[in-house]
């Protein structure tokens, strides 16, 4: 385990809530579409193990917590939607955890190894460093477990995922670093890219022909008979609940923790308030020159920062202001607007173990000479020193109290549910509740109740439970729940009178659709018979509008982008051609090309290193995403992954592997 993260700051918000998804989904996101996923075998993985892969397993609970985390990502608010897609995330979940340490198995047949040195310059200087070293100093001791707690992991774990991370990205760099983009593909991505077009179009509107459409009442019961199947059963079962709610913020609100408490806890928990040695340091940087083309060092620049290093010292030792000297000076960012104060600093932190023997060997108040490191030329000076203590009980009180308070108010909450729940049984959920109980008119699985709102947990245990069946107990994001099934409608399939207006809203959908599509293919036969879109569109009583020079990145009024299918064959038409009818949003469009205005010279010059690189990018990823789903077959063929599909198939509500 790499010492330094063993104990770090925090973590910015947007990193905890998906720390599992950037580093453990991200790796392969995009590489889990139209993979197959046929292994499974006669004698398939042990139950609640979704998958093998080599020797490792994949458990139920892997691919139910990171899809959960994926989900959360995606709906941080939560609400009842977000739970229906569950098996879907799930589903990316489990094809994401194969991937993954399918790449890992294959990365490490390679030879490909992650060094702890690696890790640490990625922590450093890749893209965690403006939270781990923001402005290149190190952020402190203590948070860093805290926030991975919150997030579930440890920090033996959290450095394997980051490592897997690191070997993922070499992996990815071996197979796909054969990739090349010809000067000829450049040429005419750029051309594609920069060619404006201007035309005159004319849109078929969805809205207006939909406006159009009247059904007969024997047009809807016909339309009905027709659907009846899609209707069976629409009418989910519901259900009438009684229940009565313990809560735990309010029980937290009346909890209390004793003396005698707090110092037992501080005291079996004493490694966490030790502080160790530490120094408050500015530091001033004068950047070493970066190596040329030929990858030497021009000893001219170094000897120009060397000597600017040395006469910013001469002025520090004349009695020149070391922060007004670091602001307008130093090289390192992240300091410089704080006058060089780099904060309290422990060791191992600094980043050059020399100039770190010189911090803590200095006393109070002094300043260094210029000291050199990899980076450059350093001037450091000590503005205070902290010996290694353990922070006493009144300086970690107000820490250690909520945590207290927590765990009390759980065991509280937790014997009030018990009690509640006997007295329930006994004497039925009122009486038990004392008049706060609540009872529900039917309601569906999907509905939000009061005082629960939407939880799923609570309404799959209500919906499983027995009519009339004695009260049982569950937890509850608010605390817990005594709950009794009263009453249970079944599903049925609504009556023609129930959705009518639902039946004449999909009757007019449907058939605008077919109206529409005749319509602008009208439009478009008549343009292009004709070679005339504006007579075409009078005749049809329709309006043509013209739109202003465009990229096929840029946005049209009434049509919308123009990468779009459809409307982008005018960027290979010539002045004059009829394109359509296309696809235009909910409408229907015809366009006719008025010019075309082919890039300079220039322009395609100007762009030409930002379309290389964007092809070769996308070649890169279309090699790795080939070599995954070759990898997957072979693996699966020959064994080395075998999917337990019952498992699968219960996480996933049967999904298939492109979560179809």
């Amino acid at each position: 385990m790499i010492r330094f993260l063993q104990s770090q700051g925090k973590i910015k918000k947007y990193v905890l809530s998906g720390i599992l998804v950037v580093i453990c989904v991200g790796m392969v996101t995009y590489l889990t579409q139209g993979i197959s996923s046929s292994g499974s075998g006669l004698t398939g993985p042990a139950k609640g193990v979704v998958a093998t892969v080599g020797s490792d397993q994949i458990t139920a609970q892997e691919v139910v917590d990171q899809g959960r985390a994926m989900l959360r990502q995606q709906f941080p608010r939560g609400n009842a939607m977000a739970e229906q897609m569950l098996p879907y995330f799930n589903q990316q979940a489990v094809e994401q955890l194969i991937n993954q340490k399918a790449l890992i198995i294959a990365a490490q047949n390679m030879g490909l190894r992650v060094s702890n040195a690696e890790l640490r310059e990625e922590f450093e200087h890749g893209q965690y460093s403006q939270t781990f070293f923001p402005g290149g100093k190190f952020i402190g001791e203590d948070k860093y477990q805290e926030v991975l707690r919150e997030a579930n992991l440890t920090p033996t774990r959290f450095e394997e995922l980051e490592k897997n991370n690191l070997l993922f990205q070499k992996l990815r760099t071996m197979v796909a670093g054969t990739a090349v983009v010809s000067d000829a593909e450049v040429t005419e991505e750029a051309r594609k890219r920069n060619t404006k077009v201007k035309f005159d179009y004319a849109v078929v509107d969805a809205a207006e022909v939909k406006k159009g459409i009247h059904p007969s009442e024997e047009e809807l019961k016909a339309f009905y008979e027709r659907n009846k199947v899609s209707y069976t059963n629409s009418i989910p079962e519901k259900r009438k609940l009684r229940y009565a709610v313990v809560d735990l913020a309010k029980v937290q609100s009346q909890a209390t923790v004793t003396d005698d408490q707090l110092k037992a806890y501080y005291q079996a928990h004493a490694d966490q308030y030790r502080v160790p040695e530490q120094a408050l340091v500015r530091h001033i940087l004068i950047k070493a020159p970066l190596p040329g083309d030929d990858g030497k060092l021009d000893p001219k620049l170094l000897d120009a920062a060397q000597a600017k290093a040395n006469d910013l010292l001469k002025q520090i030792k004349a009695g020149a202001d070391f922060g007004k000297l670091a602001k307008e000076n130093s090289d390192d960012p992240g300091s410089k607007d704080t006058q060089g104060l780099l904060g309290w600093i422990q060791r191992g932190r600094y980043g050059s173990a020399d100039i770190e023997k010189v911090i803590f060997s200095m006393p109070k108040g002094q300043t260094s000479d210029v000291l050199k490191s990899s980076y450059g030329f350093h001037i450091v000076r000590l503005e205070d020193k902290q010996d290694a203590h353990v922070k006493p009980l009144d300086e970690v009180k107000g820490d250690i109290e909520p945590l207290l308070k927590q765990q009390v108010a759980q065991a509280l909450a937790e014997a009030q549910a018990k009690a509640l729940l006997t007295h329930a049984q006994a004497n039925g959920i009122e009486a038990a509740a004392h008049g706060s109980a609540v009872t529900t008119d039917f309601v569906s699985s999907k509905d939000a109740l009061p005082g629960i709102g939407v939880a799923a947990d609570f309404m799959t245990a209500a919906f499983a439970a027995k009519e009339k069946a004695p009260p049982e107990i569950i937890h509850t994001p608010q605390g817990y729940a005594v709950y009794e099934v009263l009453a249970v409608q079944a599903p049925r399939t609504p009556s023609f009178e129930e959705i009518k207006s639902k039946l004449e809203e999909q009757f007019k959908n449907e058939q605008s659709g077919a109206l529409l599509s005749k319509k602008a293919q009208e439009l478009g036969d008549r343009a292009k018979a004709s070679h005339d879109l504006k007579k075409a569109a009078k005749e049809l009583g329709l309006t043509v509008k013209t739109s202003e020079p465009v990229l096929a990145t840029g946005q049209v009024p009434d049509i919308g982008s123009m990468a779009n299918e459809g409307v982008a064959g005018v960027f290979a038409g010539k002045p004059g051609d009829i394109v359509g009818p296309a696809q235009a949003g909910q409408n229907g469009a015809v366009l006719q090309i008025v010019t075309r205005e082919e890039p300079t010279a220039v322009e395609m010059e100007q762009k030409k290193d930002e379309v290389h690189e964007s092809l070769l990018q996308q070649k890169r990823q279309e090699i790795f995403g080939l070599y995954v789903t070759n990898l997957r077959q072979q693996m699966e063929k020959s064994g080395k992954i075998v999917i337990n599909q019952a498992e699968r198939k219960q996480l996933t509500g049967g999904l298939g592997p492109a979560g179809l």
